[in-house]
């Protein structure tokens, strides 16, 4: 299918305007302030899905405060809990630029969402993300009285490279005594940190022009990883965990143009030989972040509406 025109619009007008469409050949730093500029300082907030109340909060994290921010939907009574993990290659993206994809779980699935800004490369690599992600969902299930309320109604969520570190939080709460997960919500994840492009061909058809590249995804992978030994590691390369028998029921979604589509849709794959319920949808004519670009592309709107009807479907 051709690439949605909306979509292919935008990234027409990038490339004629010549705004960088790789972070390669800057610092963190700026690819940090680049971000936020494409998301918060483009963003309408009239756009925004509304929910009844926002709340910021700092919770005990394995390295000290962690903070986190609340999304409470119009809906009385208990509901599900949901764990959001923001997307940006684990070096950029907070709580601000993912915000929006917060909300729209939030309303549409009627659920509590909490967002975690957890430790970002290179300042802190791998595993300190995961390590607050976890901590993050522990600190959910303890405090659900105060949260959804529902304890058997919890899930993990994320876009991207939070899709990754949703994934290995599910699969380490599976293995490690809970708590137990009722879902998970995979959005275009990363789950395979091993180099050779050859093993997803995604990665090469989809490698250049497409928001994402492949120069962008080798940037991430030598911030996030200390040493080749870490790509191997279940909890960053999940595809690669010898047993997925046991884990929450996913959703995920992919791309049609997004160079991390293979991967995730070989996860997919796998958690549903390993005998676990999946949802795996393909949106053709979609790139990567598609989950966050509804408000001028009709197309990705609809993906992003389906993807919640389907959590909330497994939520009940």
């Amino acid at each position: 299918m051709p690439l949605d025109p909306p979509v292919a619009a935008v990234l027409e007008m990038l490339a004629s305007s010549g705004t960088p469409m790789s972070m390669v050949d800057g610092t963190p730093e700026q690819a940090r302030e680049g971000f936020r500029t494409m998301t918060v300082g483009l963003r309408d907030p009239a756009t925004l899905a509304q929910v009844r109340s926002v709340d910021g909060a700092t919770i005990a994290g394995p390295a000290g405060e962690l903070r986190i921010r609340t999304y409470r939907p119009d809906t009385d009574g208990p509901v599900p809990t949901v764990l959001y993990f923001h997307g940006g290659g684990f070096v950029i993206g907070d709580l601000d630029t993912q915000d929006d994809h917060a909300r729209l779980i939030c309303r549409d699935v009627e659920a509590v969402v909490v967002s975690v800004d957890y430790r970002l490369a290179p300042e802190h690599p791998f595993p300190a993300g995961f390590e607050d992600c976890l901590a993050a969902t522990r600190w959910a299930a303890e405090h659900i009285s105060e949260l959804g309320g529902d304890a058997d109604r919890i899930a993990v969520s994320g876009d991207s490279a939070g899709g990754n570190l949703a994934a290995a939080v599910a699969l380490t709460t599976t293995r490690e005594g809970g708590p137990r997960l009722a879902a998970q919500l995979l959005l275009y994840p990363g789950v395979d940190f091993r180099e050779d492009d050859a093993l997803h061909p995604s990665r090469i058809e989809n490698g250049e022009g497409l928001f994402l590249t492949a120069e962008d995804m080798r940037w991430f992978r030598s911030h996030y990883l200390q040493g080749e030994a870490d790509s191997s590691d279940p909890r960053a390369s999940v595809l690669l965990a010898p047993d997925l028998t046991g884990l929450p029921p996913a959703v995920v979604g992919t791309g049609e143009y997004d160079p991390l589509r293979d991967e995730g849709e070989a996860y997919a794959k796998a958690l549903e030989s390993a005998g676990v319920k999946v949802v795996l949808r393909r949106y053709d004519g979609l790139i990567h972040g598609f989950f966050g670009m509804g408000t001028w592309s009709p197309a990705s709107a609809a993906a992003a509406t389906d993807l919640c009807e389907e959590l909330r479907t497994l939520l009940g």
